[in-house]
């Protein structure tokens, strides 16, 4: 499966809560959760060396139709409710295209 779709967000968290946010975002990937999507080819959750609090998803989707459709499901907002408790002031979104790399974890 290719992504040919990347989403790509910056977060700051609410002061002390960046490992609850990062908790949060890694849940998405198990049970139901929005990244458990078969169209979601890669959920990368990292936080920044400097500042905690600050952490970052990188998503790579089989197009962008997967991913809006996926979001606009009752449990990808109710996970989005979550999330907007957790984050402190405004994230920063940006879309990309997936060319290619390595992952190996």
């Amino acid at each position: 499966m290719k992504a040919t779709y990347g989403f790509h967000a910056t977060m700051t968290a609410r002061e002390g809560k960046g490992d609850e946010l990062v908790e949060t975002l890694l849940s998405a990937v198990g049970g139901d959760g929005p990244a458990a999507n078969p169209n979601c080819v890669f959920f990368l959750v990292a936080r920044s060396a400097a500042d905690r609090d600050v952490v970052h998803v990188t998503e790579g989707w089989t197009s962008k139709e997967a991913h809006a459709a996926n979001f606009g499901t009752e449990t990808s907002k109710l996970f989005t409710a979550k999330l907007a408790v957790l984050i402190g002031g405004e994230a920063k979104y940006s879309d990309d295209v997936p060319v290619g790399g390595r992952f190996n974890l």
